[in-house]
């Protein structure tokens, strides 16, 4: 019964994943950024934690990962994981599931990191500079391309 209706909303659960991956790649790739101009708007404008500023971009990145990249994280898995249930769509035989799998498990962890970060910048504990955020702002973009290259091309 639950396969059939997997099978049937198909198209549904498809389009409802990618709209969902698309606002947590969103916010995977903007939070980083807002890290940088915390870290760098602050020393560059001389001012000290709980200041304007600083609440300013402390509540900016709160709402992007809670209000957006939370609620668009577990969508992402949930129609994910009814993408991979739905009968014959998945070939485990191959290697572009595993290897979309292990890349999803990373983005997940660095979506956690993200937000680890965000509670030190938050409580004053930061210690990375804007140049390590902006590198680590590269990860999700080496994370898409290794899942949108196993999903499209299935090796």
């Amino acid at each position: 019964m639950i396969y059939e209706f997997l099978a049937n909303s198909y198209l549904w659960m498809k389009a409802l994943h990618v709209m969902s991956v698309l606002a947590w790649m969103a916010g995977l790739f903007y939070l980083p950024r807002l890290f940088v101009y915390h870290v760098e708007g602050l020393a560059k404008a001389g001012v000290e934690r709980g200041s304007d500023m600083d609440l300013l971009f402390r509540h900016q990145e709160r709402l992007l990962l809670n209000a957006i990249m939370v609620p668009a994280m577990y969508s992402s898995w949930i129609f994910g994981l009814a993408l991979v249930f739905t009968p014959g769509i998945v070939g485990w035989t191959v290697v572009w599931p595993w290897a979309k799998g292990a890349a999803v498990l990373a983005m997940t962890a660095y979506h956690y990191w993200l937000g680890y970060q965000r509670v030190a910048l938050a409580e004053g504990r930061n210690r990375l500079t804007g140049r390590q955020y902006r590198f680590a702002n590269e990860v999700p973009t080496v994370l898409m391309i290794v899942i949108v290259l196993a999903v499209i091309l299935k090796f």
